[in-house]
């Protein structure tokens, strides 16, 4: 019984094997006496790859020669944050603030050199040149005293030699000859008597109006405190005035 069904199941197994179309190499498998087919085929062994198809693909490897349609190129603008910028701007503006710092200390230091520069000059003047007194009380007295103070410096609101404006010139130079008057250019220009015109105008005469006031020495021209830049000296009528003004005769 263990034969027959063993026979049984060799003759089925081949049967199966020739119904699928498949071949027996002579020397894959073997009828025994019993008609029990017994195989001895091997096949090679095979290397499974296991593929994780889960893995996100990446490849870093780029053609030098490949072309992106320019993106390569591209020139991509640095943005900065909200701080960075308002870091900036403050930076800036201290900066700002320093120079404007630095250039206010610079123009005081250069007044401070021009005012001590200037009452320098004006002490230099005052010890070398002697200043004549007035040896008579006349006009043309007081033009050749008032023109010995060329030269000295210009102060607003000043009336002696170390710094005075228009009239304080004027009212100084008369104080030397004994004559009192008033402080500003518009009261000069109504002391002492009218004179009618430049023609008649002599040396001493006083030239004033509300804005300036000057010494008359002859020839058109006066001796008068002009400004800081030019300090006093001579000028020309038409120079000095640019409006019109009266002549007084004081002496």
């Amino acid at each position: 019984m263990r034969a027959c069904g063993q026979a049984a199941t060799g003759t089925l197994a081949l049967s199966l094997i020739l119904s699928a179309g498949l071949s027996i190499p002579a020397d894959a498998a073997t009828v025994t006496s019993d008609d029990t087919i017994v195989s001895v085929r091997s096949f090679p062994k095979q290397s499974a790859v296991h593929r994780d198809l889960l893995a996100e693909s990446a490849d870093t490897d780029v053609d030098t020669d490949t072309d992106w349609g320019g993106i390569e190129s591209l020139d991509v603008p640095q943005t900065k944050s909200q701080a960075e910028k308002d870091a900036e701007a403050t930076a800036k503006a201290e900066a700002e603030r320093q120079q404007q710092e630095a250039q206010a200390q610079a123009q005081t230091q250069a007044q401070a050199q021009q005012q001590t520069g200037e009452a320098s000059r004006s002490g230099e003047r005052t010890e070398s040149s002697t200043i004549t007194a007035p040896a008579s009380k006349t006009g043309q007295a007081v033009a050749e005293y008032a023109m010995q103070y060329s030269g000295y410096p210009y102060v607003y609101g000043g009336n002696q030699p170390s710094g005075w404006d228009c009239s304080g010139f004027v009212q100084y130079v008369y104080a030397q000859f004994g004559v009192s008057l008033p402080r500003t250019s518009g009261s000069q220009m109504t002391v002492g008597s009218p004179v009618g015109s430049l023609a008649e105008a002599q040396p001493g005469d006083i030239i004033a109006n509300g804005q300036h006031a000057a010494i008359y020495v002859g020839n058109g021209m006066v001796m008068n405190a002009m400004s800081p830049s030019q300090g006093t000296g001579l000028a020309s009528v038409s120079n000095a005035f640019s409006s019109a003004y009266a002549i007084r005769r004081v002496i």
